[in-house]
C-alpha cells in the first residue's frame, strides 16, 4: 500500500554521510512506490529560533506567553507561512524520518528549532485544547511512524550499555519519547551509523546498504514498547502504579518488559 513518508534533515554540507543516507531514504522509499516529502532545514534557511515573530497575530501583546500564543495560531490559522507548510506535510504523512549528526548528544539546534517551532500547541502537545489528557501514545501525530536516523563521530563501544557515553536510545530518550512518542508517533528504534569521524570509503558503501534493508522493513519492523500514559500504567496520568514496574526507577521504567 502507498505510504506518505516526510524526510526531515540537518547537516550543512552536501557532501557528508548524513545526506548520502538521505538520499538512500528518498530513493528507497520512491522505489517501494511510496510518496516523499524532503525538507533540508539548512537549505530552507530554517528559522531555528522560536521567539514572539512567529506569532504575528498576538493574543496578548503585553506578556508573550508561548503556550496561549501558539494555541492560539495554530487555532486561529495565524501562523508563519513555513511553519504551516511543514505542518501540513507532516499531517499528510504516515511516518516521519529525522536524519542528523549526533552533536552533543543531541540533535542540531536547527532541527530542535523545527521541533520548537512547528510542534504547535492543539497539534503536538495540548491535543484538542485538553492539557495533558492526549500524550504518551495519543495527541494529533498519533498513528504516524517515525524514526531517527543518526550519524555518531564516535566508536559504538562508547555507547555500549556500560560505555563512557550511556547507551545511544537512553541519550536519545528526550527526543524518542519526550517528543515523539509524547505526541502520538509510535517510535521505532534508533537507526546509527558509528564511527563517521573516520569512517572509509568502504564502511560508506555498507552503511548505506545496511541503511536501504532496514528501511525495506520500516512498516513492518515493532516500534519501542513504551507505556502508553492512556492504558492504564499511569492512574493519575503522571506516576506509574505501585504494581507496574516494581523496583524501577527512571527511564526504564517506562518501557513495557
Amino acid at each position: 500500500m502507498k505510504k506518505n513518508v516526510m524526510i526531515v534533515y540537518a547537516h550543512p554540507e552536501p557532501t557528508s554521510l548524513t545526506r548520502q543516507l538521505v538520499e538512500v531514504s528518498e530513493l528507497t522509499f520512491r522505489e517501494q512506490g511510496h510518496v516523499v516529502t524532503s525538507s533540508d532545514l539548512y537549505g530552507m534557511n530554517w528559522k531555528a529560533v522560536f521567539d514572539e515573530s512567529d506569532f504575528p497575530a498576538r493574543a496578548n501583546p503585553d506578556r508573550l506567553s508561548f503556550m496561549s500564543e501558539s494555541w492560539h495560531a495554530y487555532s486561529t490559522g495565524r501562523q508563519t507561512v513555513d511553519v504551516t507548510s511543514e505542518q501540513q506535510k507532516l499531517l499528510a504523512a504516515d511516518a516521519l524520518i529525522l536524519q542528523f549528526p549526533l552533536w552533543w548528544f543531541s540533535m542540531p539546534a536547527i532541527l530542535k528549532g523545527w521541533v520548537d517551532r512547528v510542534f504547535a500547541y492543539g497539534l503536538a502537545y495540548g491535543y484538542k485544547d485538553e492539557g495533558n489528557r492526549y500524550r504518551y501514545g495519543d495527541g494529533g501525530l498519533k498513528g504516524k511512524r517515525v524514526m531517527l536516523s543518526v550519524t555518531v563521530g564516535g566508536p559504538e563501544i562508547d555507547y555500549s550499555p556500560r560505555g563512557i557515553n550511556g547507551p545511544l536510545e537512553q541519550l536519545l530518550f528526550p527526543i524518542t519519547h519526550g517528543t515523539l512518542f509524547f505526541s502520538g508517533m509510535d517510535v521505532l528504534p534508533t537507526h546509527a551509523v558509528y564511527g563517521t569521524g573516520r569512517i572509509t570509503a568502504a564502511s560508506v558503501v555498507e552503511a548505506k546498504e545496511t541503511w536501504r534493508s532496514r528501511l525495506e522493513r520500516f512498516f513492518e519492523d515493532e516500534p519501542i514498547p513504551f507505556r502508553r500514559q492512556n492504558d492504564g500504567d499511569y492512574p493519575d496520568r503522571h506516576v506509574l502504579a505501585d504494581h507496574v514496574a516494581v523496583g524501577q526507577t527512571g527511564l526504564l521504567a517506562h518501557l513495557v518488559e
